[in-house]
């Protein structure tokens, strides 16, 4: 089904995303092609001349870090899961365009093909002939995309609480947010009206009536903890602005699961018992010929919630990954 998404829903997508931002960049060196990828902050520049900021850290095969929001930044994952993470990666932590630590596109493009190539532009200024492709949440969308376009350049795809259908999810949202509602106090949801409608209206109750902590977390010392690692720190919020106004947005309303069936990189895919958010069912739809599911417990943010069960998830996948 296609639908559009207009202009006042972005104030309720808003509500689910975490607008992230770093501390002071150090530079890098530049390595040779080939070489082992040295740790820093390295310069990049995307091909339409948008600077984006990285940090590399941790020892192990190249994986690149997309985030969700859409626009959050991926510094509270790297300070919340970095450690785990980067015993079995070096981990680029990347922010997008318009996101976190990176600038904004003054042309205010975040179209979804801009963004897969700027990843594809990361890769080629570091110098990596392949890297591992983790994606979080809306992140998902992006790096499934990047992977269909350059399925040569992905080692593997590492699908964490991950988007793959936008409308899907938003469905998901829609449906069981409004089952957290107080019966008492809640509006009728006519299943028969556009879905942006119902999830709006979903996503703005949710939000009038401090449940989505409740939603999204599965402990509440979660948000707090975000919100601890994130103060002070600048972050740009340009992507998650933008890309709800004009036609940037119906460019992620594609359902990418029929593809998956053509990708045969190795797939490790995380889902959430009770992640809602997402869907806790959205990654039977998944039909990756060489894809591993692990089902943990807890809601949207297994890499934070659940670090044991998601770092022995990605160890034991990460052994079985081919080295070339």
């Amino acid at each position: 089904m296609r639908f559009t998404l207009r202009q006042p829903l972005l104030t309720v997508f808003l509500l689910t995303c975490l607008l992230l931002g770093t501390a002071p960049a150090r530079p890098v060196a530049a390595q040779a092609k080939g070489s082992a990828l040295a740790g820093g902050t390295p310069a990049l520049t995307t091909t339409d001349g948008v600077k984006l900021y990285a940090k590399v850290a941790g020892k192990g095969l190249p994986c690149v870090f997309v985030h969700g929001g859409p626009g959050s930044g991926s510094s509270a994952i790297e300070a919340l899961a970095g450690q785990g993470l980067e015993q079995n990666f070096q981990m680029i932590y990347l922010d997008q365009r318009g996101s976190g630590r990176s600038a904004s596109d003054p042309a205010k493009n975040y179209s979804l093909d801009r963004v897969v190539q700027d990843l594809e532009d990361v890769r080629q200024q570091l110098h990596l002939e392949k890297w591992v492709v983790m994606a979080h949440s809306f992140g998902g969308l992006i790096a499934t995309a990047y992977a269909s376009q350059h399925p040569e350049r992905v080692q593997a795809l590492i699908l964490v609480n991950s988007i793959l259908s936008l409308p899907a999810s938003m469905e998901s949202t829609a449906t069981n947010g409004y089952k957290l509602l107080p019966e008492a106090g809640r509006p009728p949801l006519d299943p028969a009206a556009p879905l942006p409608q119902r999830f709006g209206m979903v996503m703005g109750m949710l939000g009038q009536q401090g449940l989505m902590n409740k939603f999204t977390y599965a402990n509440d010392s979660t948000p707090v903890r975000l919100n601890r690692v994130m103060k002070g720190v600048p972050a740009n919020r340009d992507f998650s602005t933008s890309v709800f106004q004009g036609g940037a947005v119906q460019t992620y309303l594609a359902d990418m699961t029929p593809g998956t069936a053509s990708l045969k990189m190795p797939v490790l895919v995380v889902s959430g018992r009770e992640d809602y958010l997402v869907g806790p069912e959205h990654y039977k739809s998944f039909r990756f010929p060489n894809q591993q599911v692990v089902v943990v417990p807890g809601k949207h943010y297994a890499l934070i919630e659940n670090p044991t069960e998601f770092n022995s998830a990605v160890a034991t996948f990460v052994r079985k990954l081919p080295r070339k």
